[in-house]
């Protein structure tokens, strides 16, 4: 999600991908070999953490520009079905009060 704020700024809201394996199945959705190599993302397993979500000004101080060119932040869209998923398990996390959000202001 994303949204501009009084400062003409752009505020956005995401949630983590990691390569650590996850402690639960209800927290962690694992994202597609096929959507990550369409990402151009490494070999690697990668989950999606829907029990946390971090807030920031775009683009942030933890993101790199996409190798090779530096003009964008973003590696592309997920699937909508992928979407569907991690929107319902956010919402299920945020139900069993597991979600955490990081705002860092």
């Amino acid at each position: 999600m994303a949204v501009t704020n009084e400062e003409d700024e752009t505020i956005v809201i995401v949630v983590p991908i990691t390569h650590s394996s996850p402690h639960s199945d209800d927290t962690h959705i694992e994202m597609p070999a096929a959507t990550c190599r369409r990402l151009g993302l490494d070999d690697q397993r990668s989950w999606i953490v829907v029990a946390e979500m971090n807030k920031f000004v775009w683009p942030g101080p933890d993101l790199r520009r996409i190798p090779g060119n530096d003009s964008l932040w973003h590696y592309g869209d997920i699937p909508p079905k992928l979407f569907e998923q991690i929107k319902a398990g956010v919402q299920k996390c945020q139900a069993a009060g597991q979600l955490k959000v990081s705002n860092p202001d």
